[in-house]
């Protein structure tokens, strides 16, 4: 028994080195492109999510398998801490909104995050 704990574990930790790799990766690249605030945003998004996909299909899993695998792997991906509101929160700031602008802005931005 605690040596398939062992091994679980071991999977995990792999699995969330994949993704922070997946995540450093797609980050080099966002800023390669200069791309900031929500483009950025939904550029990491879309590669953390591609980079779980492909790593799913080298896994062979599929169905709610393959789901969960690439759920788990993009919320993984995301930085330590930041939720999606966060994220917007602090694009807000960056581009000096506030009022009803930062809250239509912070409102769209989770929703195209999530």
């Amino acid at each position: 028994m605690s040596r398939l704990i062992r091994v679980g574990a071991l999977v995990l930790g792999l699995l969330a080195a994949s993704a922070q790799a997946a995540d450093a990766t797609c980050e080099a690249q966002a800023t390669d492109k200069k791309l900031a605030g929500a483009a950025k945003t939904s550029f990491v998004k879309k590669c953390a999510t591609d980079t779980c996909d492909a790593q799913a299909a080298e896994k062979k899993l599929a169905g709610a398998a393959k789901t969960s695998f690439v759920k788990k792997c993009v919320s993984d991906a995301q930085p330590a801490g930041k939720s999606a509101k966060d994220t917007c929160e602090g694009q807000a700031a960056e581009k000096k909104l506030a009022g009803a602008a930062k809250a239509s802005f912070v409102k769209k931005c989770i929703a195209d995050a999530g």
